[in-house]
């Protein structure tokens, strides 16, 4: 299912992503569409994909509906929410503050509404856009809006309790 948000400045979460969410703790499920929004502010108008997974919540944002263009991720696990960097092994991290030891992806561990105002949050995102900018070949024609998509609904789930 695609939904595009054509609203300028507001970009309300789509009904399954609300859905997808209800089995965590409403702290948990604050904090994911905060984390959203703070996303969204640095992406719109991008393309939005939403996987309702085996382990967590996951949504991903990039220039173009493909996995490949994808920039940042959210995934949402029952004590805490991830805003991962899908080529975060590129990034400078003099701080150490990334974290993951894979080839390509990094994170930050989100647990409380405090961490979202972390000023490194901010930095990390607008480093990772500008060094997003500089890969491959110039991005697609950017959409009106956010363009949601619901693009898997595993039949298996572990969730919280």
């Amino acid at each position: 299912m695609i939904h595009t948000d054509r609203a300028e400045g507001t970009h309300p979460p789509p009904r399954e992503l609300i859905k997808f969410l209800r089995p965590y703790g409403p702290e948990i499920r604050d904090l994911a569409l905060q984390l959203r929004a703070l996303v969204l502010e640095e992406m719109a108008p991008c393309y939005e994909n939403i996987y309702d997974a085996y382990s967590a919540v996951a949504i991903g944002y990039g220039t173009s509906e493909l996995l490949r263009d994808g920039i940042f991720h959210i995934a949402v696990y029952s004590k805490h929410v991830n805003l991962g960097f899908n080529d975060g092994a590129t990034l400078a991290d003099p701080k150490g503050i990334l974290q993951g030891a894979g080839n390509r992806i990094r994170h930050v561990t989100i647990k409380t509404p405090a961490d979202l105002a972390r000023p490194e949050i901010r930095r990390a995102r607008k480093f990772a856009m500008a060094e997003a900018k500089k890969l491959g070949d110039p991005p697609p024609k950017k959409p009106k809006g956010v363009v949601s998509t619901v693009k898997a609904i595993y039949p298996k789930k572990r969730r919280p309790k």
